[in-house]
């Protein structure tokens, strides 16, 4: 490597992956309007078997997690590990196969689920071939990371690169122990899982609530402590918090997977465990949103004038509220009520939309100008406009799921005095139309501020090239 290279940061890769997220943002939200128009309008697309719901749904779902949240948690970690350890990205062509091969996987996703390639699991739907490069990647992204740390000018790991090393880490767990099975053919693409029955379904939640737990909280968590504490030029609250808030987190999201099959042939105790870590995991989560917030003790004046700072406050704030409501809706009277109703769709969505998206959102508007050496974006009003558009966005939706499924519960558990059902399911299904129609309109104006977003970045990077940032000279050691 050239010493002209090991002089600079390796910008481009989070460059391209920046500019990535904004992209899958926008194809994410567009499909999870059309499979929200789909629930309105049950026959808004008829005869194409790749465009109905059963098909689109889990692309929504990759495409928003794992496309739009994934580039978003790689140009940022690549960011931070670079500043916070003052080096260049580990093995430039190994960081640049990391970002045309995660671009491969959500291609091939794209075109594989829609034409109902699938393992038919919540969230690990893809099949072998795609299982084993994303495996690859995964791998080549912690030789990478972990890399760059090995090789830090600095004696310290920021506690940002705490978070987002236990991400990848886990993930890489996660996703090997889920995605056994046993490969039949190539293509059609077949295979058979490694696990059966309550033991699938266990494995299944393990992963789905973990990846919920790391990918979408430990990762982003890792944004919040490098980009909050920039964005407001102040530092982190509590370091000390941040130690003890990262290991209490860590250990305990791994043992909350169950509370999702309560009422199910798990055993009772595994149900009860499931729960009991839940409501524990109350604390640590709160205590890193209460650090992010106390970061602003002393800059609040900030938010008048800054809309960035808005998003990563406002998803902090989110961040919190879902981390509440997840352990009281595991409580098992409690999800008696709210399983299986709008009510999960409203709480999913305030920690994808609230919290995952806004915090993402925030750190691209930052990211974005210093990739292209400008001081600042094209339009800060824009983003002011883009801001308040997606939060009303975010209300109509979770709160019109909120209140459908909550109705929707307390209509099917109704009784008669002779013990028959009061209403009738499609009676529950035809009382939710309402809401449906607003949590439609919700998540068209979270595309628009999308959409608002994109014309952002394109007038900022336009005619603008790339830079590359000179790596500051090592202080001197005292004698």
């Amino acid at each position: 490597m050239s010493s002209s290279l090991t002089a600079t940061f390796n910008y481009k890769v989070v460059r391209q992956f920046a500019i990535m997220t904004v992209v899958w943002g926008i194809v994410g939200m567009l499909v999870g309007v059309v499979i929200a128009a789909q629930l309105l309008w049950p026959d808004l697309i008829t005869g194409i078997s790749w465009l109905s719901y059963g098909r689109l749904r889990p692309l929504h779902t990759n495409a928003v997690i794992f496309a739009f949240g994934g580039c978003a948690l790689f140009a940022s970690s690549y960011y931070c590990v670079q500043r916070t350890c003052q080096v260049r990205l580990f093995c430039t062509p190994l960081a640049s196969f990391t970002f045309w091969g995660w671009q491969a996987v959500i291609v091939l996703a794209a075109i594989t689920l829609p034409l109902g390639f699938t393992t038919g699991k919540e969230y690990a739907e893809l099949e072998w071939p795609i299982d084993l490069l994303i495996a690859v990647v995964w791998v080549a992204y912690a030789i990478v990371f972990f890399g760059t740390i090995f090789l830090r000018r600095t004696p310290h790991i920021y506690v940002a690169n705490w978070f987002f090393g236990a991400y990848i880490l886990t993930v890489a767990i996660l996703h090997i122990v889920n995605s056994a099975e046993s490969p039949v053919s190539f293509w059609p693409m077949k295979s058979y899982s490694a696990y059966a029955g309550v033991q699938d379904a266990m494995v299944q939640w393990w992963y789905g609530h973990n990846a919920v737990g790391f990918f979408l909280t430990a990762g982003f968590l890792g944004m919040m402590y490098y980009f909050v504490p920039k964005q407001a030029g102040r530092p982190i609250y509590s370091y000390r918090l941040s130690v003890v808030h990262f290991w209490a987190l860590i250990f305990t999201y791994m043992w909350a997977g169950p509370h999702h099959l309560h009422y199910t042939a798990l055993p009772d105790w595994t149900q009860s465990l499931g729960m009991l870590f839940s409501l524990v995991l109350l604390a640590p989560s709160w205590g890193g949103m209460i650090n992010g917030i106390m970061t602003l003790s002393g800059a609040w004046h900030k938010l008048r004038t800054d809309p960035i700072l808005k998003f990563m406050i406002v998803s902090l704030s989110f961040y919190g509220m879902s981390t509440f409501e997840g352990p009281m809706m595991s409580i098992k009277t409690v999800n008696a009520l709210s399983h299986y109703t709008d009510w999960t769709v409203g709480h999913v969505h305030s920690g994808a939309l609230g919290w995952v998206a806004f915090i993402s959102v925030g750190c691209i508007y930052y990211l974005i100008p210093r990739m292209f050496g400008k001081s600042e974006m094209f339009s800060t009003r824009l983003i002011t406009v883009h801001f308040w558009v997606a939060t009303v966005g975010v209300v109509f939706y979770i709160a019109s799921m909120w209140i459908a499924g909550v109705m929707q519960g307390l209509m099917w558990r109704a009784t008669n005095p002779d013990g028959t059902l009061t209403y009738a399911f499609v009676e529950a299904v035809k009382a939710t139309y309402p809401f449906y129609a607003i949590r439609l309109l919700g998540g068209t104006l979270f595309l628009a501020g999308m959409l608002i977003m994109a014309y952002n970045v394109i007038r900022t990077a336009g005619g603008g090239k790339g830079v590359e940032a000179t790596i500051p000279a090592a202080a001197p050691v005292a004698a």
